[in-house]
């Protein structure tokens, strides 16, 4: 007896290439990410930091690709900039939303970052001219980018100035108006043992995970999934100058600096959210 075997018809067909193309497209995407990230242009003191923050692993569970439409929220002194802007130039858009340095209120250190960050954008076209800087500071400043164009928005390690300051849910409400439906935000943070209040982030830099999650769904995110990669088992969470006793930071300077280090950079959550609608 024979078994008779059928060819695959046209919408199979159809389907294995369309799968070939996508894989072929998310190894490229991947490629160039970690082009971006090897780049010789990048600070060394920045590249040095990779062990801790993981940016390949991080930036692939958000879901970055070099055709998006991204918005990074404060962005230091250029950290992921310099990383997102070169992978973004051709094909995307990057938005740096910056303090807004004339606004009252504006937290001194997030308003010198904001002026650094537009000096090094001056100083260097050719890796970040094509950089958009636009301003934060609800209620006065909400526009990071047009409403609903966004992709992806970003926001690593702030959420705990945003709790110093008090205004954090109309942060994520920023987010959630930039977004597109589909869209994707995309948070790093300094983890807190459950249940810490927010008089305790304040002091400590750290935040509940479950405050952060609920700052979302008040904002009418979906939360999605959530990644183990920066997380750091070794960070007790109980340091005499919080959270900025521990690299890059050392607070206490060269007193337990080689403890530490050891121990590294903190324990980080790293979530992601997504704008339902699509």
């Amino acid at each position: 007896m024979s078994l008779k075997t059928h060819a695959p018809g046209p919408l199979a067909l159809l389907l294995t290439a369309a799968a070939a193309v996508s894989a072929v497209a998310a190894d490229a995407a991947a490629d160039s990410l970690a082009a971006a990230i090897a780049s010789p242009a990048r600070t060394p003191k920045y590249v040095a930091r990779d062990v801790y923050r993981h940016p390949l692993e991080t930036l692939q569970f958000f879901g970055l690709r070099p055709d998006q439409t991204v918005v990074e929220i404060w962005p230091a002194r250029g950290w992921y900039m310099e990383i997102l802007a070169p992978y973004l130039h051709d094909r995307g858009k990057y938005y740096a939303a910056i303090e807004a340095p004339d606004v009252a209120g504006a937290a001194k250190e997030a308003k010198d970052d904001a002026a650094f960050l537009r000096q090094r954008i001056a100083n260097d076209p050719a890796h970040f001219g094509k950089v958009i800087v636009t301003e934060l500071h609800p209620p006065q400043l909400t526009e990071i980018c047009p409403p609903g164009t966004a992709d992806l928005v970003l926001t690593f390690r702030n959420v705990h100035n945003w709790i110093d300051a008090g205004d954090q849910q109309a942060q994520f409400e920023v987010f959630f108006k930039a977004l597109k439906p589909g869209g994707v935000l995309g948070v790093v943070e300094h983890r807190a043992k459950p249940g810490t209040s927010l008089d305790e982030t304040r002091k400590s830099g750290y935040v509940d995970e479950a405050y952060v999650k609920k700052l979302a769904a008040n904002a009418g995110f979906r939360f999605a999934a959530e990644s183990p990669i920066n997380d750091n088992p070794k960070d007790t969470k109980d340091y005499p100058k919080g959270v900025w006793t521990l690299p890059p930071t050392f607070a206490l300077g060269d007193t337990d600096r080689a403890k530490y280090l050891a121990i590294g950079e903190s324990d980080r959550m790293t979530l992601r959210f997504v704008k339902p609608g699509k």
